[in-house]
């Protein structure tokens, strides 16, 4: 068991002392760099009928490839982050013309503040941080109500995986399959009843957070279905049945490196952190470096959607291939969700083509909107079902859909796949406050649980 010094350590990360777990870890060569001020840009949201042209047209011609981030893009607008200059700029280009937009986010520094944990620090003595009165009940609570109050970054969420193995130690069990370019684990977590026994007849479902590492609703969201499944257990019906009939394999943080930097330097960073060609310009977008359907885009290093020089480059996506390679005796992948941000859609494959029907699209569709009906009568919000590449924008653009984590997993590993983009679809887009994680959890549960039911259907 863990002693009591150890589990004094999330106590003062998530109730006494938070900054005891935000330390910058100097490893990672990134010490000279300062946390981004955005101050002079904003985010926009111009309405187009044809955002290829909208982007090849109007916007390429004058703003430089390095001052431009995409955050969402579908057949109506695009949400583009700018400075308010070349805005401006934009805007007197399109004289006698009519430029419909809307300012998305005004004030992103002040957004980021509403993401970031509170820095109030109560009045303890080291003395009484680590004689915290920490037994079963308080353990519950730190795991559950107390940890999802707020994100929480890599260092706390590594701490608070190794507490729950600690508390839930005939159900789960953390594996690391790499290490990544900075040295951090990519961790697996198994969650499985009866002591993992190998049962290849078992069927398996693959939940995976934080592919983008500014999408931290979709890492919270990872966890806390995690914790649920756990909680529920022995005291749910639905619960037990689920965990009692199928495996469950959650990686929460896909990106660690990535998800590490947007703490410490930038919170709007996408990608890894790994070396490219261009040695100023690190990282390659995981979900479009996986070997399916891929194809090097025209990007370059400096990209935020830049997919690598070949399929895989991406250590965390060669590390989960050779992964499941080496499980794929032991365990039978019926289900795969993907968790994103932000949109409010249910996305099925394919990403790459719209011409790319997918397999036994009745049914596919039919899980689709189940989860979409499972989120709606939990907190009432209504997520749409799409296809992916419609999402993509791959229908208008071909071949920046592939690569997807989505596409790979339907094609390659798993009876059925959909990516989850959860909330916001108001104002907040990647920056959604943390009074969200626990209605975002709670609907993406459900959904999980209309995913067990649909697997184990006798008819499926």
């Amino acid at each position: 068991m863990w002693s009591v010094r150890i589990k004094a350590i999330l106590v003062n990360c998530l109730m006494v002392l938070p900054s005891v777990c935000q330390m910058v870890d100097n490893s990672n060569n990134d010490e000279d760099l300062q946390q981004r001020d955005y101050s002079n840009e904003q985010v926009y949201r111009i309405y187009s009928d044809n955002t290829t042209e909208l982007l090849n047209d109007i916007i390429f011609p004058i703003v430089e490839k390095t001052n431009y981030d995409i955050w969402l893009r579908n057949s109506k607008f695009i949400d583009i982050q700018l400075f308010k200059d070349d805005m401006i700029n934009i805007i007197d280009s399109q004289v006698g013309k009519k430029l419909n937009y809307e300012i998305f986010v005004e004030d992103i520094n002040q957004k980021i503040e509403e993401t970031m944990p509170s820095k109030k620090i109560n009045n303890h003595d080291d003395d009484e941080q680590i004689n915290f009165n920490i037994d079963d009940e308080n353990i519950s609570e730190m795991l559950g109500d107390v940890f999802f109050n707020e994100y929480r970054n890599l260092n706390t969420i590594e701490i608070w995986l190794k507490l729950l193995q600690e508390t839930f130690p005939d159900f789960v069990k953390v594996e690391e399959i790499g290490k990544t370019s900075q040295g951090h684990s990519l961790n697996v977590i198994h969650i499985s009843a009866h002591n993992y026994i190998d049962n290849p007849d078992k069927k398996t479902i693959v939940i995976t957070g934080g592919l983008h590492a500014r999408e931290w609703i979709s890492i919270s969201t990872a966890c806390y279905t995690m914790y649920e499944l756990l909680l529920n257990y022995g005291k749910d019906k639905k619960a037990t049945k689920y965990l009692d009939s199928l495996d469950f394999i959650f990686v929460p943080v896909f990106n660690p490196d990535g998800y590490d930097y947007s703490w410490t330097t930038d919170r709007l960073w996408r990608k890894n952190r790994q070396n490219t060609s261009i040695e100023t310009c690190p990282g390659i977008d995981i979900d479009r470096s996986f070997g399916f359907q891929w194809v090097k885009s025209h990007e370059y290093p400096c990209s935020e959607s830049y997919n690598g020089e070949a399929p895989f480059e991406a250590q965390e996506a060669q590390y989960w291939d050779i992964y499941l390679r080496e499980i794929k005796k032991d365990y039978k992948i019926f289900g795969y969700l993907d968790l994103h941000s932000y949109s409010e859609e249910i996305l099925y494959p394919y990403g790459y083509s719209c011409d790319a029907l997918p397999r036994d699209i009745e049914n596919l569709l039919e899980l689709a909107f189940g989860l979409a009906k499972a989120i709606r009568l939990t907190t009432r919000k209504n997520y749409d079902v799409i296809a992916a590449c419609k999402d993509s924008g791959s229908d208008l653009t071909p071949g920046i859909g592939g690569g997807t984590a989505l596409d790979y997993m339907y094609h390659n590993r798993a009876r059925w796949a959909l990516q989850l983009k959860l909330r916001d679809s108001g104002n907040h887009g990647f920056l959604l406050p943390s009074k969200y994680i626990k209605p975002v959890g709670r609907e993406t549960y459900a959904s999980l649980m209309y995913f067990c039911g649909f697997i184990l259907n006798p008819e499926m």
